[in-house]
């Protein structure tokens, strides 16, 4: 991809909902902004970048938004709700993005590319949905809905009952070419939001939307495979990773190895719907060939990269 460093930025779900209080359209914008402002300095310290991101909330929202509606409006399809969100999340990203490159005299733009993820129609996965969606419900609803629609529900947490999805693995990112292509003309592209819009290939090898949920991380990884990205940045709601996370012999890694990461997994040092998927993300990334990743939070991007914190792994 020429001279320039290309970087895979996959933006946490931090990054656009602070908290309960500031779930409005102007919220996220200003929280999507602040992290745009981190990747604009980034940009201007020489990288080329692709930024990826969650959308569980918005698709959430829109599902919310979809069964109030009910008597007057059709349901919106899974797969559909990715693509609304990657559309509405990009154009956030993309926004910001143009602010910053203006107020910094930067001649770049970005450009959101609605991503399709061909997952394998075979996977384990969807023989058990486990990826919880959409609203709390009472376990009369959840049972009146399993019966209807067909949906697998459980009970979360002591919360109320949930829909529950497929998570299966993404096998190859199908617009990875068009990224491509644009990285290497300059532009700055948002993609594979929500882990990419979950297809299967048809019997003729048409693609059809599934109700699955992919990983983003994993998403992301595999993105950064096919790109031969230099680096996987996993921006999350903390500086750096630690091994034995609030206990009282926590201590913050600087660095890891791919060895010592996976032993620290198999000791089971990072939480399960936490800090494990973002590590098992990078460590396909590391087996693939990868040279390094870091993980940080959005406000020590530009510090990370210079080796002041965050935690880098590395083959």
């Amino acid at each position: 991809m020429g001279e320039k460093k290309v970087a895979v930025v996959a933006v946490g779900g931090n990054s656009l909902i602070k908290d309960k209080d500031h779930q409005a359209i102007p919220d996220q914008y200003e929280a999507a902004s602040q992290s745009m402002e981190h990747i604009a300095g980034m940009i201007e310290q020489g990288w080329e970048v692709i930024v990826t991101h969650g959308n569980g909330p918005q698709v959430g929202f829109i599902l919310r938004r979809a069964e109030l509606s009910l008597h007057e409006l059709h349901p919106v399809p899974l797969d559909y709700c990715g693509a609304d969100t990657q559309g509405a999340i990009g154009y956030m990203f993309q926004r910001a993005l143009y602010g910053q490159f203006q107020k910094r005299s930067m001649d770049k733009l970005a450009a959101t590319v609605v991503t399709q993820v061909l997952v394998d129609k075979h996977d384990p996965a969807f023989k058990n949905p486990s990826k919880p969606i959409g609203a709390f419900m009472d376990e009369s609803t959840a049972m009146q809905r399993k019966e209807a629609e067909g949906w697998a529900v459980v009970e979360d947490a002591g919360r109320g009952w949930r829909r529950v999805v497929p998570s299966p693995l993404p096998v190859r990112i199908i617009e990875a070419d068009a990224i491509s292509t644009l990285v290497r003309d300059g532009f700055v592209v948002i993609s594979v939001g929500g882990g990419g819009i979950p297809v299967v290939e048809g019997e003729g090898g048409e693609l059809l939307g599934v109700e699955a949920v992919i990983d983003k991380d994993f998403a992301s990884a595999l993105l950064a495979t096919s790109l031969n990205a230099d680096l996987l940045l996993i921006s999350t709601a903390v500086e750096k990773v630690a091994i034995n996370f609030n206990q009282p012999n926590q201590e913050w890694l600087d660095r890891m190895t791919l060895a010592e990461a996976k032993e620290y997994l198999e000791q089971g040092h990072f939480g399960k719907g936490s800090m494990e998927p973002k590590v098992r993300a990078i460590l396909g990334f590391l087996e693939r060939g990868g040279r390094q990743a870091l993980i940080t939070n959005p406000e020590n991007i530009e510090r990370a990269l210079k080796g002041e914190t965050g935690t880098l792994i590395v083959p």
